[in-house]
């Protein structure tokens, strides 16, 4: 079997838990950097990882690592890789990246000189001199950091956030893989009673219903991959059926998201309703004040809004007191509450158990976790 050398970008604080998923799905040479992780697998690999990866942002081919200090080596570099094993001859083949503290700094010219090396390497394959680029879209990616070029084939196409139920979102919405990652960092289990008060367009109880139920994330959408002539369908077949094999389909997860606009919570139930796990959740119309810590335990995994986004500070340093004397410490209750607020806890009333940095998107967080009783 032929091995690949993958890269699954991700948001930074969430490198473990790929490492994690990539290891459990029986990934090789796992190995996590900031803000991506790398591993090694066949073909069977490329499309797994694809399917069931709940935090990684996208899965790409590492064609090639090499010094790049100057534009010839940039282009002697890309020219060597076998481009012609991976890019049809219909194929289009655009090229996006980025270059940070390196002497090639000019993004346009880095895209132009990639460009030109694989038309370059794939002339001499084809017999061509022009490609109409009418097929498939194999997108290169390269990124340059401290003279280091790392070029890849990206194999997702849309992101793998981007997991198909939710065609509408309401405002501010959190991204799906970090949910998954914040469901993932509370513990959730086949049997967890979870709530979340500001449910927006019910992320947080989506993504928490598909862990508890090990349904994989990207078993019902397309990658771009999927188009790749090199890659047989039989392998997206199998990996699929695999993952919903690993479904549990008993699953006692209960889920009730609350928010104030009784129209987001349609939104809710529609991309639960899309999701396939519609059955887990219901949703209740009622403000933060008016939550109640009902039955002998419960999670609240939330992500309150915050004054940079939605509200001025003062008004969310008012939810965050309200939270605080809603939330009561209650033995079986717990809570994982995500906010870039430095004060959180002094407002909330109670210092965490344990915190964890995270991103949302490029906002710096802290993801307050609540499990002892005192």
């Amino acid at each position: 079997m032929q091995l690949y050398r993958f890269a699954a970008p991700c948001l930074l604080g969430l490198e473990g838990l790929v490492s994690e998923e990539l290891k459990a799905m029986g990934a090789q040479d796992v190995l996590a950097e900031n803000g991506r992780v790398m591993f090694s697998g066949g073909k069977e690999m490329l499309c797994r990882a694809n399917v069931c990866c709940r935090y990684a942002e996208r899965i790409l081919l590492l064609m090639g690592v090499f010094p790049a200090r100057s534009f010839t080596e940039l282009f002697d570099g890309v020219k060597a890789l076998p481009w012609d094993q991976f890019i049809g001859k219909n194929d289009a083949f655009p090229v996006k990246g980025w270059a940070r503290q390196s002497a090639l700094y000019s993004i346009p010219d880095c895209q132009s000189i990639i460009k030109k090396a694989v038309v370059e390497r794939l002339k001499s394959t084809y017999r061509v001199d022009w490609f109409l680029e009418t097929g498939p879209v194999c997108q290169i990616q390269f990124s340059i950091m401290k003279d280091t070029a790392f070029i890849m084939l990206d194999t997702s196409g849309d992101g793998l956030h981007k997991r198909g139920y939710r065609r509408n979102a309401a405002a501010a919405p959190i991204r799906e893989t970090l949910a998954a990652a914040m469901c993932q960092l509370a513990r959730i289990y086949p049997d967890t009673a979870l709530y979340d008060p500001f449910c927006g367009s019910g992320t947080l109880l989506i993504e928490g219903a598909l862990l508890a139920n090990q349904m994989a994330p990207g078993v019902h959408r397309a990658f771009a991959a999927e188009r790749f002539g090199w890659l047989e369908e039989s392998s997206w077949r199998q990996e699929r059926s695999r993952a919903l094999e690993c479904m549990k389909r008993s699953s006692d997860f209960t889920a009730v998201g609350s928010d104030i606009d009784s129209a987001v919570l349609e939104l809710t139930m529609a991309n639960a309703k899309k999701a396939g796990v519609g059955g887990h959740i219901r949703t209740v119309c009622r403000d933060i004040s008016e939550f109640i810590c009902a039955g002998e335990r419960g999670l609240i995994v939330t992500n309150p809004p915050y004054g940079e986004r939605l509200l001025d500070q003062r008004a969310a340093e008012k939810l965050y007191r309200t939270m605080g004397s809603v939330f009561a410490e209650k033995t079986g209750w717990r809570y994982g509450i995500i906010s870039p607020h430095e004060e959180f806890e002094k407002i909330f009333g109670r210092k965490a158990d344990k915190r964890r940095k995270l991103y949302n998107g490029m906002l710096k967080c802290q993801f307050y976790l609540y499990f002892r009783q005192r």
